[in-house]
């Protein structure tokens, strides 16, 4: 069996806002065609790891490596041409147009035919959507359309800022499924970061467990899930015997 493909490459990554740290040598790799899950509780450092690969933000030390160029505080649109897409907590859409239009916008930006517009919709079950402003449509609708707009590209990897923040919990794990779907059909690595730890048990291959800007534990969903340092920083223990456990959903924030 051939070894995997290491296709991101963090080295030593650090980043300080004042006085706090966001990253602190952060040295990981992630593998072609592996789903990642990020955890960590409000301020750990997740968002800033992935402002950090997609060049919204230039580490003050490190090295970024995609698919062996060094890419290490290129702007983001660079980024994207060459293969890294994103999607954001909060959906970058163009309120005033439809969702087609909005799949069309991003097709006209990236050099690619129109046309395609409908095709794309479909993939993501949006087409009862297509001409419904964006601006109105269900978040878990708009979550999938800014997806879809950052897969208008054919990245090859693709970072999902909290897909399912802000989306009833009815509804949750049959976006993942969507998601997942595309992805896995498409051969796209992907990292996603979230704070429900039952959606990063069933659609992560490896969890990256972020903790006061360092990564505090990674490896497969179960091994991180079950660690010690990760139970008393992240996750929480079970309460006592007679009593209910702690929920499993770390808490949210938008400076995670």
């Amino acid at each position: 069996m051939s070894e995997p493909v290491v296709l991101v490459s963090a080295r030593n990554l650090r980043k300080q806002f004042g006085a706090v740290f966001a990253a602190r040598d952060i040295t990981v790799d992630i593998h072609a065609h592996s789903v990642s899950g990020l955890i960590g509780t409000n301020g750990a450092g997740k968002t800033t790891f992935v402002n950090m690969l997609t060049g919204y933000l230039k580490p003050d030390q490190g090295q970024i490596f995609f698919d062996g160029h060094e890419i290490t505080g290129r702007p983001p649109r660079e980024i994207t041409r060459m293969g890294i897409t994103r999607s954001f907590q909060i959906p970058q859409l163009f309120d005033s147009l439809t969702a087609l239009e909005n799949v069309e916008t991003a097709l006209g930006i990236v050099g690619k035919p129109l046309e395609q517009a409908e095709e794309i919709l479909a993939r993501f079950e949006l087409t009862p959507f297509a001409d419904a402003l964006a601006g109105i449509l269900p978040e878990g609708v708009r979550k999938l359309l800014d997806i879809a707009l950052a897969m208008v590209a054919d990245p090859r990897v693709l970072l999902l800022d909290e897909p399912t923040s802000g989306v009833d919990s009815s509804e949750k794990f049959e976006i993942m499924d969507r998601i997942m779907k595309i992805v896995r059909e498409a051969e796209v690595t992907a990292m996603f970061v979230e704070h429900d730890m039952e959606v990063v048990r069933r659609y992560s291959d490896r969890v990256l467990a972020f903790y006061d800007g360092s990564i505090l534990a990674a490896g497969a969903p179960e091994e991180v899930m079950r660690d010690e340092k990760v139970l008393e920083y992240i996750i929480g223990r079970p309460l006592q015997a007679g009593r209910p456990a702690q929920a499993q959903v770390v808490q949210e924030g938008a400076h995670a």
